[in-house]
């Protein structure tokens, strides 16, 4: 299987020993996160510090006017960084010690400018917005994501490029002090993550409905849920409504997919090996959203998430490569840092391997600590045990 570890530029740069454990661990290329959402991150290898508060959405790449003039949204300089190229600087620290480095670019979750644009961010159909969540139904955001793709691969030789939220977030976020865990069932979060703002209502009358009278539907059907306390209940929206919901949602991930893979071509000539972080069940909202029929015609990797071991995920990873053209590779993308750690890391990333993932996406190589670095020597240890695709066929 070949091995993708996760990693933030300060890793790179600031923690003691990590060309060192990178190398040591024998991964094929190190992720570096380019353009990333806010984060507090924990730096268990810095000499003097214990975290980096990330306090909102950034590129780690220095501001170009140029690049950006005229243009509304926009990332924000990361003033808790030192480098002003902080990440164009890990990707070339990680050349220089001959291990091959990864774009890493998360696309549409800027809590900064949800806030700032409230127009631009996805919004249910109570007319709440999601401030986390810019919409891919509008072309500002696609213009968005498109130049932050391109500023964030300038100048840079990359291996892959891996593309994160490229897509709709939805309902579910962690947000301050949530207090939203267990309130809402699957088909009532499901709804609250349609979007239902001005350009994706456009699309609804285009195909001839009524947006009043959509709203007023998914509406009911919520208070419906939530009303009857029943998490497992399912909605009973028309098959024609839920049809036309997932089309238009489909419709702005194709378009917005479309314009960062143009944007990665123009910046890079000849493009690397692109990267989708996905989801088998095309009602998935989030970091890794559901696939479109017409992504696997357009990348080289699927990644799916597989944090939580366990039959669901092994099934998940069988779904994607039985759904998949045989070129696509199917990435299982595993944690070595939850709060609850994988019991066997070496038989769980075999389960993956066998149900077909060809790639192991491993999270986090900075944030997983000494107590940690077992489970990644273990993942990666199983991953290189694990005989290819071809090679078990061939037997």
């Amino acid at each position: 299987m070949r091995v993708t570890g996760y990693s933030y530029p300060w890793d790179v740069l600031g923690a003691a020993g990590f060309l060192d454990r990178a190398t040591s661990l024998g991964v094929d290329e190190v992720a570096v996160a380019v353009a990333y959402h806010s984060t507090r991150a924990a730096t268990p290898f810095a000499p003097d510090a214990t975290s980096v508060p990330a306090r909102h959405a950034a590129l780690y790449r220095p501001p170009r006017e140029q690049a950006w003039r005229g243009a509304r949204l926009r990332p924000a300089v990361p003033d808790w960084v030192a480098a002003e190229d902080s990440a164009g600087d890990a990707v070339r620290a990680l050349g220089a010690a001959g291990v091959p480095a990864a774009a890493w670019l998360v696309l549409t979750h800027s809590s900064r400018l949800g806030t700032a644009y409230p127009d631009v961010a996805v919004r249910n159909c109570f007319d709440e917005p999601y401030p986390w969540a810019l919409c891919p139904s509008r072309a500002e955001v696609r213009d968005y994501a498109a130049t932050l793709t391109a500023e964030s691969l300038t100048g840079l030789s990359v291996s892959s490029v891996i593309l994160e939220a490229c897509g709709q977030l939805g309902v579910i976020h962690q947000c301050q002090h949530e207090k939203t865990d267990a309130v809402w069932g699957a088909a009532a979060a499901r709804l609250l993550s349609v979007c239902c703002c001005p350009a994706c209502a456009a699309r609804w009358s285009d195909s001839g409905a009524d947006p009043v009278e959509v709203r007023a539907r998914l509406r009911a059907e919520v208070r419906r849920l939530i009303d009857g306390g029943d998490l497992g209940a399912e909605a009973t929206l028309p098959a024609e409504l839920d049809e036309l919901l997932l089309r238009t949602r489909q419709a702005a991930t194709d378009a917005l997919r479309e314009r960062v893979l143009a944007a990665i071509s123009e910046t890079l000539g000849s493009a690397p090996r692109i990267v989708l972080h996905g989801a088998v069940d095309p009602w998935v909202t989030g970091a890794l959203p559901g696939l479109t029929p017409a992504a696997a015609q357009q990348v080289d990797s699927v990644v799916l998430q597989c944090w939580q071991p366990g039959p669901a995920s092994v099934s998940s990873v069988a779904t994607a490569r039985a759904q998949l053209p045989d070129r696509v590779q199917v990435g299982g993308y595993v944690t070595a840092v939850g709060a609850n750690p994988v019991p066997d890391m070496s038989g769980y990333v075999g389960d993956l391997a066998n149900a077909g993932a060809t790639e192991l996406h491993l999270y986090h190589l900075g944030l997983a600590g000494p107590a940690r670095l077992p489970d990644l020597a273990a993942a990666v240890a199983a991953a290189r045990r694990t005989p290819s695709l071809t090679t078990r066929a061939s037997r």
